[in-house]
C-alpha cells in the first residue's frame, strides 16, 4: 500500500506501509520513517488505552493521595500546638479526637484549622478546671482573641457541652508556675506567696471585685501585692504580660483592691491614718486582722481576739513602734509601747491578761493618747531651726514568720457558698452596680437642674431673681464643640442633651438610663417622621 510523502533518505516517493508493524517503509532504500507511528485513541471512556495515561491512576505510585496528605498535614499542625502548650498525651489525644469528631474525619487545611485546634484546646482544659487563658491559647496559635473566643463558643454548641465555671484559684496557681519573675525566689516564699494570694484572691471574690471581668488582671494584681509584701523585686509590667493580661486593667485592679484593704483597715484604731500610698506596710496587720475575722463563727464576733489567733497586744505594740511613715526629727521612739501598758486611768488590769478583751474604743484612747504627746515633741533643730517638715524613717516591715500563719480557711480553695459566707471585715457591693447608682444620682440631678433652667426660661415671673443664671445663645451654638471636658456657668454638652429630651416631652426615667444617642433619634431627629 503506497503513502503519499518522500522518503527522508533518498528524496523519492517510493513510500509504502508495511502490514505487520503499521510503518511507512521506503521500497526504495528500505528506511523506516520516524514519527509516523501516532495512533489516535478513539471511543471515549470505553475506547482502547492510551500509552501513557491511564484511566484512574492519577496520584498513585511514589505520590500520596489527597486526603492521606491532608490528614497528615492537619496531624502534624495539632502536635505542634499541643507541644506548644505544654499539653500531656493524654489531653492531646482528647484534642484529635474532639477535632475528628467536628470535622467528622476530614480535618482540613487553611487558617481557620489553627483556630479550630486551638478553641478545642481551651475546652478541654476547661473541662479539667485547669483552664487556659484565652489570650495565651491566642499568642501560640496567632489569632485574635475576640476570632477565638466565637470558635469556642461554636465548639460548646455543636458538641452540646456545658462547661464548668472559671476556678480563679486554679489559674492562680497557674499563674504562679508561669511567672517567671519568681524563678529566682526560693520554693518554700513561692509556697507562701501562693496561700497569701489564695486569701486576697478569695477576699477579692468576697468583694465581687471579680465578678463579670476577666480573671487574668486582677490574678496579676494580687500576685503584684503578695510579691511586694515578701520584698520581692518585680515590675506589674513584666508579671500582667508574663500571665498574659492587660497592663492597664491590671494597675486598676491593683488599685480596687488597695482600696478594699484601705476599707477594712478603718476598722483597727490607727486606720485613719491607712491610705493606698501605705498600704503596703500596714498590709501585714490587715490581713493578720482579716484572718482573725474570718476564723470567728457567726455568732461569736466579740470572742476572746487570741482565740480567733490574732495577737492585738503584739500588733499594736508593733505598730506604735514600726508602722508610722513620718515622725518628728528629734523624737526619742524607744519606749512608744508604752502607751500599751496599762495603769491606774486607763482601768486596764494586765495581770489578767489571759482574760483581757480589749475593745475598738479602748484601743482608740490608747492610740490618740499616743498622739497627743507625739504632737507636743518639740521639732527643733540642734542648730536652733524649726524643722516643721517630717522626714520619712527607715521602714523595717515585719518578717514574715511574725505575722502570716495561715491558719484560716481562707488560704485553702473554697466553694463560692463558702466564701461569702465568712467575715474578712468588709462587706462590698459590687463596683459595677455602686458607680452605676452613682451614675443614676448624677443624671437625676442634672435632670432636676435642667427642669429649673427650662422654668426660668418659660415662667420667668415665677423664677427666683437671687439664683437666676445666664444663658447665651452661643453656648447652644457651640455645645458640640465643647463635649464632655469644656464647661461654661456648670454646664456641659449632657445638659444640654438632657434639656433637649425633656422639651421633646421624653419620660425622665429612660432619660436616666443615659442611651442617649437613641433616644434622641428616636424623639428628636425622627420626630417628624411619627
Amino acid at each position: 500500500m503506497e503513502a503519499s510523502g518522500s522518503c527522508k533518505g533518498c528524496k523519492k516517493e517510493a513510500l509504502i506501509r508495511d502490514d505487520v508493524t503499521g510503518s511507512l517503509v521506503c521500497s526504495s532504500c528500505g528506511l523506516v520513517q520516524p514519527f509516523d507511528n501516532y495512533d489516535p485513541q478513539l471511543g471515549g471512556l470505553n475506547g482502547p488505552q492510551g500509552t501513557f495515561v491511564r484511566v484512574g491512576t492519577t496520584g498513585t505510585g511514589s505520590s500520596l493521595n489527597y486526603k492521606d496528605k491532608k490528614i497528615f498535614e492537619a496531624q502534624k499542625l495539632i502536635d505542634d500546638l499541643l507541644f506548644k502548650l505544654g499539653f500531656s498525651s493524654e489531653k492531646s489525644n482528647e484534642v484529635r479526637t474532639m477535632v475528628a469528631t467536628i470535622t467528622e474525619g476530614e480535618f482540613g487545611q487553611g487558617d481557620w484549622l489553627p483556630v479550630l485546634v486551638g478553641a478545642c484546646s481551651y475546652v478541654v482544659r476547661r473541662q479539667s478546671n485547669r483552664a487556659l487563658s484565652i489570650a495565651e491559647v491566642g499568642s501560640v496559635i496567632g489569632s485574635d482573641v475576640y476570632e477565638l473566643g466565637q470558635m469556642i463558643r461554636r465548639v460548646v454548641e455543636f458538641l452540646n457541652l456545658k462547661l464548668p465555671d472559671i476556678d480563679i484559684v486554679n489559674s492562680l496557681e497557674l499563674a504562679f508556675g508561669q511567672c517567671g519573675s519568681l524563678n529566682r525566689v526560693s520554693k518554700d516564699k513561692v509556697n507562701k506567696m501562693l496561700k497569701q494570694g489564695t486569701f486576697l484572691v478569695q477576699c477579692a471574690v468576697k468583694w465581687f471585685l471579680t465578678t463579670g471581668r476577666r480573671p487574668l488582671p486582677m490574678i496579676a494584681a494580687i500576685l503584684m501585692f503578695v510579691a511586694e509584701l515578701n520584698q520581692v523585686d518585680v515590675r506589674i509590667e513584666n508579671i500582667a504580660n508574663e500571665i498574659h493580661a492587660g497592663v492597664a486593667t491590671t494597675r486598676l485592679r491593683y488599685k480596687e483592691l488597695s482600696e478594699a484593704l484601705v476599707k477594712v483597715a478603718q476598722a483597727l484604731p490607727w486606720g485613719k491614718d491607712v491610705s493606698t500610698k501605705n498600704i503596703i506596710k500596714n498590709a501585714p496587720f490587715v490581713i493578720q486582722y482579716m484572718e482573725m475575722k474570718s476564723r470567728l463563727l457567726p455568732g461569736k464576733r466579740r470572742e476572746n481576739l487570741e482565740s480567733g489567733g490574732f495577737d492585738l497586744d503584739g500588733v499594736v505594740s508593733d505598730c506604735l513602734n514600726k508602722e508610722f511613715d513620718y515622725i518628728p526629727q528629734g523624737y526619742d521612739m524607744e519606749n512608744d509601747s508604752q502607751y500599751f501598758e496599762a495603769d491606774s486611768e486607763s482601768g486596764l488590769d494586765i495581770d489578767n491578761s489571759d482574760k483581757l478583751k480589749l475593745s475598738h474604743e479602748c484601743l482608740s484612747v490608747i492610740y490618740s493618747r499616743f498622739l497627743n504627746e507625739d504632737s507636743r515633741v518639740n521639732p527643733v533643730g540642734e542648730n536652733g531651726g524649726d524643722h516643721s517638715r517630717k522626714r520619712r524613717r527607715e521602714y523595717d516591715p515585719p518578717a514574715m514568720n511574725e505575722w502570716w500563719n495561715g491558719k484560716s480557711n481562707m488560704s485553702k480553695k473554697l466553694l463560692l457558698e463558702q466564701i461569702l459566707e465568712k467575715d474578712v471585715g468588709l462587706d462590698a457591693l459590687p463596683p459595677s452596680f455602686v458607680s452605676g447608682c452613682l451614675a443614676y444620682e448624677q443624671r437625676r440631678e442634672k435632670i432636676n437642674a435642667a427642669k429649673l433652667r427650662i422654668s426660668k426660661i418659660m415662667y420667668p415671673s415665677k423664677a427666683n431673681m437671687g439664683d437666676t443664671e445666664e444663658f447665651s445663645s452661643e453656648e447652644h451654638l457651640h455645645a458640640k464643640k465643647k463635649r464632655r471636658k469644656t464647661k461654661k456657668n456648670g454646664i456641659d454638652w449632657e445638659d444640654f442633651v438632657i434639656e433637649t429630651l425633656l422639651l421633646h416631652h421624653v419620660k425622665e426615667d429612660e432619660i436616666e438610663k443615659g442611651h442617649y444617642n437613641t433616644l434622641l433619634d428616636l424623639h428628636v431627629f425622627n420626630s417628624g417622621c411619627l
